[in-house]
């Protein structure tokens, strides 16, 4: 059980109630964000939104990155929500499941285990190695590389928030 209540915003709080979102896409991790100021509140939800729908990433591998960084953080809500996401942009099975295992599993190739070994680093030690970010360079774009430091770092955000607020998994299946 989360440690706060939802939110329930007053009627003349429109944009709140916006922000939360409509059924069944009224996730619940909207109704504990929403307790934050209003401009707080829009931004903590739109960086994830722009990760997820502004970016040049190939989809597979940001999708990668971000499940396996809320792997790491121990956020059960976010790789619940991002397993189906991985399955929706089209990962095979057995990745999805290697995901737990991370760089070191054989069944990814040598771009998908770069992109999992920065995320691990960005995760587990607050910066990518020189090795890692030298291999992965020969790979990604510039644009690429902010972009999925970005999509690593802001979903450690939102893993650890989730973590702190015990926010719950939806009683239902979200359609992601």
């Amino acid at each position: 059980m989360a440690r706060i209540p939802d939110f329930k915003p007053a009627e003349t709080e429109t944009e709140k109630i916006q922000l939360q979102g409509a059924p069944p896409f009224n996730l619940n991790i909207f109704k504990i964000i929403t307790h934050a100021p209003l401009a707080i509140a829009r931004q903590f939800i739109g960086l994830p939104a722009a990760v997820l729908t502004g970016g040049k990433l190939d989809l597979i591998l940001r999708e990668m990155a971000i499940t396996r960084a809320g792997i790491l953080c121990n956020s059960h809500y976010e790789v619940h929500q991002h397993r189906k996401l991985c399955k929706r942009v089209g990962m095979p099975d057995e990745k999805i499941k290697a995901l737990d295992i991370g760089s070191a599993d054989p069944v990814f190739s040598e771009l998908e285990r770069l992109v999992l070994r920065f995320t691990e680093e960005t995760v587990l030690n607050r910066k990518v190695g020189d090795e890692t970010f030298s291999a992965i360079s020969k790979h990604l774009s510039h644009e690429e590389l902010v972009e999925l430091a970005i999509a690593a770092g802001c979903y450690m955000m939102v893993s650890i928030f989730l973590n702190t607020f015990e926010v719950d998994l939806e009683g239902y299946e979200v359609p992601l």
